[in-house]
């Protein structure tokens, strides 16, 4: 059964090496969580380099793969919350259920979502080269974007962020977001965009040789 499709709920098929690459990628997300692997903590906000292996997933295997390790992303870093990270720790007493949504649903959207664009930029893409690092990109800017709007959607008018806007000059929430958002992107958007893009394709290239119909 090594290289039989494996039948799925749903019609859908995996292959016994979509199911070894997707277990890997768990693996490595769960690694770089709970080590200094996964976070760059920056003054404010964590960075997060846990995209990375989530758009891997995402690209080289599709869309309902990126949605597992997109949830498994969110809720190790819901997990964060509980001491490991200080701003997540205050998220968590202001509202526990808050931030879990703030967590968990974001990254599990941004998984999914890298899977779906990736999948029509494949196609227009003729050198199957450029897609992967457009992909990890994508997987990036996903991540800052709906993590930023859920946290300013549901924290914003808390006094633990206003708290950290007085320090930095008591900004309009555009400003805060693009402060931020600067922060994040310098980092955790070059990374996801190289590194996941060369791996992505790498793997792409040694795992699945052949032509794969879905």
């Amino acid at each position: 059964m090594s290289e039989q499709a494996v039948a799925v709920k749903g019609g859908s098929r995996l292959s016994v090496k979509d199911l070894t690459t997707t277990g890997m990628m768990i693996a490595i997300i769960l690694l770089m969580s709970f080590t200094p692997l996964g976070y760059l903590r920056t003054a404010g906000l964590e960075v997060s380099l846990i995209t990375i292996p989530v758009a891997i997933g995402a690209m080289i295997i599709g869309p309902k793969a990126g949605l597992l390790l997109g949830t498994i992303f969110g809720l190790t870093s819901f997990y964060q919350c509980f001491g490991m990270s200080p701003f997540g720790a205050a998220l968590l007493g202001i509202n526990p259920l808050l931030t879990f949504i703030v967590c968990m649903p974001t990254r599990a959207l941004v998984g999914w979502l890298t899977g779906v664009i990736f999948k029509g930029i494949e196609k227009m893409d003729t050198s199957k080269t450029a897609c992967y690092f457009i992909g990890g990109f994508i997987a990036a800017l996903l991540n800052t974007l709906l993590f930023m709007g859920a946290l300013m959607l549901f924290f914003w008018n808390t006094e633990y962020i206003q708290s950290i806007n007085a320090s930095i000059g008591n900004l309009s929430i555009f400003a805060f977001v693009l402060a931020f958002v600067g922060v994040n992107g310098l980092l955790e958007i070059p990374a996801t965009c190289i590194v996941g893009g060369a791996i992505s394709k790498t793997l792409k290239k040694v795992l699945y040789k052949k032509i794969r119909s879905n």
